[in-house]
């Protein structure tokens, strides 16, 4: 499922400082959980590779909001 692998990539992109069960379970914004700037350039890169999509960060620093971002990106076809 989408939001889990987003979570994933969160939590790799964390450099181990946040689980992906951590970041499913958070209702807050990535960076009250500890992601950092880098966090956010890592998790970018990312979710580009992982996905094939461009894909800016600002304004979306919840997990709910990233894979709202992300649902029409990667369901569309090709």
């Amino acid at each position: 499922m989408l939001k889990e692998r987003v979570a994933a990539l969160v939590a790799q992109a964390s450099d181990g400082e946040l689980t992906t069960a951590e970041v499913l379970a958070a209702d807050c914004a990535l960076t009250a959980l500890g992601l950092t700037s880098l966090g956010h350039i890592r998790l970018i890169d990312a979710i580009e590779d992982e996905f094939g999509v461009d894909i800016e960060l600002g304004g979306l620093d919840t997990l709910d909001g990233l894979v709202g971002r992300l649902s029409p990106l990667v369901d569309r076809p090709s």
